[in-house]
């Protein structure tokens, strides 16, 4: 009979083991309801070890955080070939992927948790948010984006992360009707941004011309054509 021996773990390893324990944990439940103790133990360390490594919740909260800030940022990482349309439906598949893997840890990365405050924390929360703003605005191939664009896309991630949020408490919409919807949700502010701008016009025209009879775009063509015989007619008024 032989006796497993315990391998000793490198500082960085073991700092890394803990962020991992750590996300796992803030995934299922908030991080306001783990305890040290319980990081510890899901460790297989004592409670003194995992504060030789980090100093107090807080601090190892935030590296937690870190983690997964990096890892929802690739979610909007994407090869820009094919339809917009396609590619944003992607991205909101693996967007709502994470989201779905990790709810309470989502929700406590975009509303701060016990980091409340933490300007580390709202950083790191910052930086997800550019980053997805900056992918969106790559796929439109707009090198020097207008501020009108720029408020749509910053607009749509902030619609993106507000859906998610509400969808977690229930999940009473099927997911992928609003994964969905919130390409369509893209759509209709670019829209709507292009019926008061030129240069928008100019930008979601050219997106359009790109898509496919079978895209998300155009489904929500067919879906607003099916409103139009119930909507009141709209007397021919003049463009300012």
């Amino acid at each position: 009979m032989t006796t497993g021996v315990r391998r000793r773990m490198g500082v960085e390893e073991r700092r890394q083991q803990l962020i991992g324990v750590a996300l796992e944990l803030f995934s299922h439940r908030s991080p306001d309801e783990v305890s040290i103790d319980e990081i510890a133990a899901a460790a297989g360390i004592s409670r003194p070890l995992v504060y030789h490594y980090f100093p107090g919740k807080q601090s190892l909260y935030e590296a937690a955080l870190r983690r997964a800030a990096d890892e929802l940022a690739t979610r909007f990482l994407e090869p820009r070939e094919g339809p917009l349309g396609a590619r944003l439906l992607r991205v909101m598949g693996r967007f709502f992927d994470f989201v779905d893997e990790h709810g309470p840890g989502f929700a406590a990365l975009m509303r701060g948790g016990p980091a409340v405050g933490s300007s580390t924390a709202n950083a790191m929360i910052d930086g997800v948010r550019q980053a997805a703003c900056e992918q969106i605005l790559a796929h439109l191939g707009v090198e020097e984006p207008p501020a009108r664009l720029e408020l749509v896309v910053r607009s749509w991630v902030s619609l993106a992360e507000s859906t998610a949020l509400i969808w977690l408490d229930g999940r009473h919409i099927p997911r992928a009707e609003l994964e969905l919807q919130l390409v369509h949700d893209f759509a209709a502010l670019t829209a709507v941004s292009a019926a008061y701008n030129e240069e928008m016009a100019g930008i979601v025209l050219r997106a359009l011309a790109q898509e496919p009879a079978d895209g998300p775009f155009a489904d929500l063509l067919v879906r607003l054509s099916a409103l139009a015989p119930a909507m009141p007619a709209v007397p021919a008024q003049r463009l300012p």
